[in-house]
């Protein structure tokens, strides 16, 4: 199944977990660098990161095998094979007392190799949600990072339309039966140091849910690089190490 998704180019090509030649690297190089591009024409950059709860514990086993059959063309013997592989059954024993085999309708196996393979398909709709609202997006496993560009005199703008996008991003996974965690999403600014003050002071709003407040990160140029400097707090280093330096050949950017 691996060659035939790889041959048909159905894995979504922007996520990078559990891929060939792909991984957490590729995933903050890829976002770091369209970001700090950005920056190099003069915008401003809005980054929000989202995290899920128990994600590969609620994968919905009949929405996952119907998403098979219409997305990816699997059918047939091979639809049953797997319809096989993920009907399993679980009880619970106390003592000398057990409960009757009931079966798994939700997760998949993390310790398999089919296992994580299978969330990609199940989530792969969701970078399609975020082109719909002009915003860029790169997926690492169930971490999600959307974000966007402006002139900072769009700026709010910007923020709205992000908003709106997160608030759709929640409906879309709610009625997948996965659960963002509030906890672990981060919003931040980037700008070059001399546009910090262009960058909207307003709370960021999902929906109903709290507000959150951003955090801006300054961003140095250098001779040949862009630089962000060790980040205040340790929930702004959350898919970021100490610091991250991305060098820029001038020839080739200029």
């Amino acid at each position: 199944m691996h060659d035939y998704l790889n041959t048909e180019r159905l894995l979504p090509e922007l996520q990078s977990a559990y891929r060939a030649f792909h991984s957490t690297e590729t995933a903050v190089l890829k976002v770091m660098a369209d970001i700090l591009s950005a920056l190099d024409r003069g915008d401003i950059a809005f980054l929000t990161l989202l995290d899920l709860s128990a994600a590969f514990d609620t994968v919905d086993h009949a929405t996952l095998l119907k998403r098979m059959e219409i997305s990816y063309g699997l059918k047939g013997t091979l639809l049953d094979w797997f319809r096989s592989y993920l009907g399993r059954k679980q009880s619970v024993q106390c003592n000398n007392a057990r409960s009757l085999p009931t079966l798994v309708l939700f997760g998949v196996p993390q310790g398999s190799v089919l296992g994580p393979i299978l969330f990609l398909l199940y989530t792969a709709d969701l970078l399609r949600l975020v082109e719909q609202f002009h915003l860029y997006s790169h997926l690492y496993a169930d971490d999600t990072q959307i974000y966007g560009f402006s002139p900072p005199s769009a700026a709010s703008e910007l923020q709205s339309r992000v908003s709106a996008c997160v608030v759709e991003v929640s409906l879309w996974m709610r009625s997948n039966r996965l659960q963002l965690n509030p906890a672990k999403t981060e919003i931040l600014w980037f700008s070059s140091s001399r546009r910090q003050f262009q960058i909207p002071q307003v709370p960021f709003h999902v929906g109903t849910a709290k507000d959150y407040d951003s955090h801006y990160c300054p961003v140095l140029r250098c001779p040949r690089s862009w630089y962000l400097p060790r980040l205040e707090s340790q929930r702004d280093c959350t898919y970021f190490q100490d610091s991250v330096e991305l060098l820029f050949c001038d020839e080739a950017n200029s």
